[in-house]
């Protein structure tokens, strides 16, 4: 069959022309043709995907099928279809199996995309031939993504460390060294015995296995491993069937260029792998818990360079969590033991100890140790820090770098920056300008609220699942500890009141709503504004009232189209050269962010905040992952919804470094999305699948009409009782899953009109038409980028209406919406 070019408007489709039928034409042939209710994901740019058309199965050749789909559709040459191709977006395969005449076509970026997608993973397992039932390419995107995150990227970011793994794990893109290394503390002799059988076995791998020195690392060994980086072990265990009677426990990587056990970003993971990975959860507790044991603390990765530093600890939760999971397992209450017990002594030997504990203040900080800059960053990282000395020395800046990491060149302020740079990458918020510079000097609320939380969660554990009484052997005890002790409950109790005091006393700000860091060395509270704030509801610190008043002063601060921005732009301030943008900053979100937030919020019983900002959040993610052939990614910029994974600061973004498909996504992003998808309600999750009005806004046809089913669904599922809701819920074009009478914008209008209240009486589709226009032509009210100015513009247009009124009038409006769904 030969490829065809034509264009089209209206739901995606896999489209036979002898579908539609006799006197109709244009939109109303091809709402006539679609059939599945779940198929009206928007595209931009007029660029709308087609409906679903009669199911049917294709058999295509996959490398002639495949070359045609990218030349005619690929027309940038990235190896990816997405809505910034100029392509027809229209494609006709040559199918093995026609017995007919009748041609197919593929519409719409969105099917394409999955077309591309599906012919890669079959050429990928091996396969000549492809066959293809055509719902594979218009099924429900939401389905489509949580259905590749549980069924195939997890096991695509899942590594271990023995003989079948290493090879994979011992891999790092962010150093130069390509030889693969491994370091094995000396309390782990059958580990060190382990991977040399490996490496005499196998010598064509070079692994380098080597020991590391027992007692307290210092600074100048942690440097002097730079040179020669390398894996730091994990936990194994016993396995006969396995080569070398060892097996390595699994763990998840983030993806992207970080390919190793991160700390946070695997606690993360877990809110989203628990119900389809408990196993490697399950591991990843394990993990930890060795490198407590051996390491003194959960490092930021398990990389030799990151020996010096931890990451945010959430140990706690993450054990609490898999618990609640797994507490039918018959060794639930042993494992949940062992990670409570090493967890005390991560809390204890490390997060309480100097320099980390302020003295002075009982506040605690960030501060690992180390020497020189960090060498996981890219070489041109610090030129801006270090252009002034180069030109003072007539250095290059790789002479500089090289010689103050060396020694050889003493600079107090370089010093002074590379403390603070470590500590900033031990805080995982790297970079931000909140705290650039001062970081270990801060005392950040959100550690604050992980200690709480973890004095919390251990009063938790000892009280509720061991008696009240938690016996710590030698190996969980610090120096100066007696062995065998007892732990109580009580003890932790007065911990958390104790922290909870001076979180009040030094973080919480009661006239601007929010908790802010305390600079330990200033004695000041900084003024920087951070959705870390929300932490405070998270772990429970917040008072009632304290979160009465984040929620409603503060967390209108944050909260973008998008969902939550990392900081605001007004602490941000502008960005120039000599004040570049921070991927921690304003604005971009993090799931992290994301997704404790919804936790907090959810806890303090604001429901609708919760299900609002999950909404805003996996509509981003979705639309991307829609128009952009599968992308998901690290981070994203909350501020907009057009292209908002195109993040240029820093490093630029993880997860987009693929062609073709898609194979793993980014790790907590993953999560966010099953998680997020998790909490909300089932109009909510198909909403989703339709797309939303914030940004699917299309011109509107005074002739448009919707089910009465689909718009009464639509408006109750976004739980956002505005009149934009209402409005946009109305005029959208949902597909009609239901039968029964249909209504157009007059009918809508003729309800409205007929309230008892003048705020209402002057709506007319004329006159939404006029004021959408008016907005849409400016680049900054447009309905897309801010609907809450274009509520805002109607009600000041139309006259008088008290807030009052407008809510009687809302509640007014879905009583008769529900009578209608009714009929």
């Amino acid at each position: 069959m030969s490829s065809q070019g034509t264009t089209s408007t209206g739901l995606h489709q896999l489209h036979r022309h002898e579908n539609v039928e006799p006197g109709l034409s244009g939109k109303a042939a091809e709402s006539k043709v679609s059939t599945n209710k779940h198929d009206g994901l928007r595209q931009r740019s007029g660029n709308y995907d087609e409906g679903v058309g009669c199911s049917r199965k294709f058999v295509l050749a996959i490398d002639t099928t495949k070359d045609a789909l990218l030349k005619h559709e690929d027309l940038d040459g990235d190896g990816l279809i997405t809505v910034e191709d100029a392509g027809p977006k229209c494609f006709s395969p040559e199918t093995l199996n026609s017995s007919d005449n009748q041609e197919a076509q593929i519409k719409g970026n969105y099917p394409l995309a999955n077309l591309l997608q599906e012919l890669f993973l079959a050429k990928l397992d091996g396969q000549k031939f492809l066959e293809l039932d055509s719902d594979q390419l218009t099924e429900d995107p939401v389905r489509r993504l949580e259905r590749l995150i549980k069924g195939s990227w997890w096991d695509s970011l899942t590594r271990t460390i023995d003989a079948s793994g290493i090879a994979i794990s011992a891999k790092d893109p962010k150093t130069e060294d390509s030889q693969p290394r491994i370091y094995v503390p000396r309390g782990a002799p059958e580990q060190h015995a382990y991977y040399s059988k490996i490496a005499e076995d196998e010598p064509n791998m070079r692994l380098d296995v080597q020991w590391l020195p027992e007692g307290e690392l210092t600074s100048e060994y942690i440097y002097s491993l730079n040179t020669k980086p390398g894996l730091l072990a994990l936990e194994m265990e016993a396995n006969n069937r396995a080569k070398g009677g060892l097996r390595g426990l699994p763990f998840i990587v983030p993806g992207g260029r970080f390919n190793e056990l991160y700390n946070w970003d695997s606690c993360f993971c877990a809110w989203g792998m628990l119900d389809t990975h408990p196993h490697i959860v399950k591991s990843i507790i394990r993990h930890f818990a060795f490198e407590i044991e051996h390491y003194g603390k959960i490092c930021n990765a398990n990389r030799s360079y990151y020996l010096g530093r931890a990451q945010p600890p959430f140990l706690t939760d993450l054990a609490l969590r898999t618990y609640k999971a797994t507490r039918h397992e018959q060794d639930a209450k042993e494992r949940l033991k062992y990670a409570v017990l090493a967890a005390i002594k991560e809390y204890h030997n490390y997060w309480m100890s100097p320099p980390r504990y302020d003295e002075v203040t009982g506040l605690n900080r960030y501060r690992p140790i180390g020497a020189g800059f960090p060498p996981e960053c890219e070489s041109t990282h610090f030129a801006h820090v270090l252009a002034p000395y180069a030109a003072k020395y007539n250095k290059t800046i790789v002479e500089i770098t090289q010689e103050y990491n060396n020694g050889e060149i003493n600079e107090p302020d370089l010093d002074s920056f590379c403390l603070h740079d470590r500590a900033v990458r031990e805080c995982g918020h790297d970079t931000s300008n909140r705290v650039q510079g001062v970081c270990a000097d801060l005392g950040t609320i959100d550690l604050q609220c992980l200690l709480y939380k973890y004095e919390t969660d251990i009063a938790h554990a000892i009280r509720s699942e061991f008696d009240d009484h938690l016996q710590v052997p030698a190996a969980f005890c610090v120096p100066g500890q007696v062995a065998d002790r007892v732990e109580t409950s009580a003890v932790w109790d007065r911990a958390a009141k104790k922290r909870k005091r001076l979180i009040d006393k030094y973080c919480w700000n009661e006239e601007k709503g929010l908790y802010f860091d305390y600079n330990t060395a200033t004695g000041q509270q900084s003024d920087f504004e951070t959705v870390t704030s929300m932490w405070a509801l998270w772990c429970g610190v917040a008072s009632p009232q304290q979160a009465t008043r984040l929620v409603e002063k503060g967390l209108a601060k944050f909260e973008c189209v998008g969902g939550l921005s990392a900081t605001t732009e007004n602490s941000r301030g502008p960005i120039d050269a000599g004040h570049p943008q921070k991927q921690w900053d304003y604005p971009h979100g993090w799931p992290p962010h994301q997704l404790l937030a919804w936790e907090g919020l959810e806890r303090y019983g604001y429901h609708e905040e919760a299900e609002r900002l999950i909404y805003r959040w996996l509509h981003m993610v979705i639309k991307v992952f829609v128009d952009y052939n599968g992308t998901v990614v690290e981070k994203y910029n909350v501020t907009t919804l057009d292209a908002p994974h195109k993040v240029d600061a820093e490093y630029g973004n993880q997860g987009l470094n693929f062609k073709y498909a898609p194979q793993e996504g980014f790790g907590w992003t993953n999560a966010s999305i099953i998680y997020g998808l998790s909490l909300l309600s089932l109009h909510a999750k198909r909403a989703l699948g339709m797309g939303n009005f914030l940004s699917f806004l299309p011109q509107i046809p005074k002739t448009k009409t919707v089910s009465t089913y689909d718009a009464a669904e639509y408006i109750f599922a976004t739980r956002m009782d505005d009149i934009n809701t209402i409005i946009v819920g109305i005029m959208f074009d949902i597909p009609s899953g239901s039968s029964g009478r249909r209504i157009s914008t007059d009918d809508i209008a003729q309800v409205l009109k007929h309230r008892d209240a003048v705020f209402w009486g002057r709506l007319t589709p004329e006159l939404v038409q006029t004021f959408y226009d008016e907005m849409q032509n400016s680049e900054n009210d447009a309905p897309s980028q801010n609907p809450y100015k274009f509520w805002k513009l109607l009600r000041l247009t139309r006259g008088e209406g008290s807030s009052e009124m407008y809510t009687d009038v809302v509640l007014k409006l879905q009583k008769d919406l529900r009578a209608v769904r009714r009929r």
